[in-house]
């Protein structure tokens, strides 16, 4: 048993109570604004934003939770212990009562407030909170042991989270430099290599549009002064081109190549290469190579920074032949392609792990609260098929040794065929009959008793290997349900009085869970008929399953194993035993009364 479940039953074994936050902490916003902040403050100063600015001076020093009040309201927590100072639009909720440790909180308010406050939210301009709203949300609060060992699960989550992170960041730092190596190694200019003026391999222009031309789906790319391009239902030039930003902070940073139709705005250079000596894509790549530090001597330092038409004319560029300027392509876009694949894959895995921990976080903090493995989710079977809830399964399994679900969440059931007593044969398709389960099979079955055509079997359903085959009607509510787990190689036909149970559970254990008073209890509750008694497969779907994890199913498989041989052996056993005393007994009585007859 973990020490969570441990503390569970023992602390709180019947629920928790909720509480108002108005009950158990105050809540307030700050006084300071966001131009207050500085760059190397002493204290963190909580804007309306998941990055943390610095402040030289403090407004608090306690430990609290920070959520925005407008802007990223359900989305951005903060957790603080110690100095700080607050926007005024952000809010801190600090708790005055000892029953609650403020990181468990942190963790259950990251889960839940969304939901809540969304529901709420004020619609202006901007969406917004209000301190009554904050103060209105109800917290599940549990002992504080269990609330801490709550947070040690979690913390730990969020550990490997960080980890991983760092590691896929310094994987994409070291492939770019990397890249950026090899590229500037092999785009070094040598003497033997002929360099041209850029004026004389290329057409060299700007766009005429403005960005607040921009749309948001339109027909053609519109690239601006930024290394994202926005849209426009007009296109400006139809061509292979270099795009380059001609003032702001894009300055020698941004580049785009382009083949087809697009806009252009007015601060913002084409570089068409106009001969054949040239492929624009060797350009494309020499470009974000050379340009920037050749930019940098000759750039006109304004307000802002900017390039001259002269100097684009002016850039030197090497021309190597064909031949090497195709290989330089071939490995720089081979590099560049890893580059690209990690920079989309890490913010993909970094986002697909947090919402790993979020999901697993919200089916811990519900279990932890209410005993029942219920994840705020709208489709497991979805879940199912990706391992999803499979996972979360397992994760739970571990925290809480057992967990109890529904039939439903491990398993799909389905009716069995069409086929009766009739269609037996001698040889052909094995096939269990649902009258068999109640004489002659066990727990489970690895050869069939009974066979059918192949024409009848057609009109079956087949159960494979680890499938629990249960009959579904009987005259009695004893023989209903009964059940037998296939453990055959090869697959079986099942009769239409019979449910095939499809999981990825240990077979056996399931087989011996549905043979138990546990199980009998809640069948009699689903049971239905006079004559003829059924529970149909929906209702199966309801069935609540002790699960402990696959190891624990099979030492429990294996216990059970060895007192059924026993059991077995007994039954066995003892009329043989039996029988040898009567035999016993038999000799010797024959030979007491088998008196020896006097001769005469």
């Amino acid at each position: 048993m973990s020490r969570l479940d441990e503390l569970i039953k023992e602390l709180c074994p019947n629920g928790v109570d909720c509480y108002p936050i108005k009950e158990l902490a105050d809540v307030g916003t700050g006084s300071s604004n966001g131009n207050e902040a500085v760059d190397d403050g002493k204290y963190p100063f909580f804007i309306r934003s998941q990055s943390v600015k610095r402040k030289n001076n403090y407004e608090y020093n306690e430990e609290a939770i920070i959520i925005p009040g407008e802007g990223g309201i359900g989305e951005i927590y903060h957790y603080i212990n110690g100095k700080y100072a607050l926007h005024q639009r952000v809010y801190r909720i600090h708790f005055t009562k000892d029953v609650v440790d403020t990181k468990y909180a942190y963790h259950y308010f990251s889960a839940n407030f969304k939901n809540f406050i969304m529901k709420k939210a004020v619609s202006a301009t901007v969406k917004s909170i209000r301190k009554p709203m904050i103060q209105e949300f109800m917290l599940p609060v549990p002992p504080l042991e269990v609330q801490r060992e709550i947070v040690r699960i979690l913390d730990s989550f969020t550990e490997l989270t960080v980890e991983l992170t760092v590691e896929l960041t310094v994987e994409l730092t070291a492939r770019k430099k990397q890249y950026e190596f090899y590229r500037d190694d092999l785009l070094k200019v040598d003497d033997s290599i002929k360099t041209v003026a850029l004026e004389e391999i290329a057409d060299i222009g700007t766009g005429s549009s403005n960005t607040n031309e921009g749309l948001e789906e339109g027909l053609y790319p519109f690239y601006v002064r930024s290394q994202e391009p926005l849209r426009k239902n007009e296109y400006e030039y139809d061509e292979t081109a270099i795009i380059t930003a001609g003032d702001g902070v894009g300055v020698g940073k941004v580049y785009h190549y382009v083949e087809g139709k697009y806009a252009l705005h007015q601060r913002a250079y084409r570089i068409h290469i106009n001969t054949p000596e040239v492929l624009p894509k060797y350009y494309f790549h020499y470009m974000k190579s050379a340009f920037l530090p050749y930019i940098q001597k000759t750039m006109f330092q304004g307000s802002v920074a900017s390039i001259r038409r002269p100097m684009l004319n002016k850039f030197p560029v090497p021309v190597p032949s064909l031949e090497v300027q195709k290989k330089i392509i071939d490995v720089l876009e081979n590099f560049e392609s890893i580059c690209s694949d990690l920079n989309i894959g890490l913010p993909a895995e970094i986002e697909a792990r947090q919402k790993q921990y979020e999901y697993y976080r919200d089916a811990l903090l519900t279990y932890a609260a209410t005993g029942k493995i219920i994840p705020r989710q709208t489709d497991r079977q979805t879940d199912r098929q990706t391992d999803k809830y499979d996972a979360l399964i397992k994760l739970c399994q571990y925290v809480f040794d057992v967990v109890f679900v529904k039939l439903s969440d491990i398993a799909t059931i389905t009716r069995g065929g069409n086929f009766q007593k009739k269609d037996f044969i001698d040889t052909g398709v094995p096939c269990i009959h649902y009258g068999q389960m109640y004489t002659h099979f066990g727990i489970y079955a690895t050869e069939p008793l009974k066979y059918i055509s192949e024409d009848v079997a057609k009109k079956s359903k087949m159960a494979a290997k680890n499938d629990i085959v249960m009959a579904v009607t009987s005259e009695n509510v004893e023989d209903v349900c009964k059940c037998t787990a296939w453990l055959g190689n090869e697959n079986i036909a099942v009769s239409g009085h019979t449910a095939i149970i499809h999981h990825n559970q240990n077979a056996k254990y399931l087989s011996y869970y549905f043979h138990s008073a546990m199980f009998f209890a809640q069948k009699k509750r689903l049971a239905h008929g006079t004559k003829v008694i059924e529970v149909t497969p929906n209702a199966l779907n309801d069935i609540i399953i002790p699960l402990p994890s696959l190891a624990e199913q099979k030492r429990i498989v294996g216990i059970l194993d060895r007192f059924d041989a026993l059991c077995h052996d007994i039954s066995t056993g003892l009329p043989a035993e039996i029988e040898a005393r009567q035999k016993q007994y038999e000799y010797y009585r024959d030979n007491l009364l088998n008196f020896k007859k006097l001769e005469k």
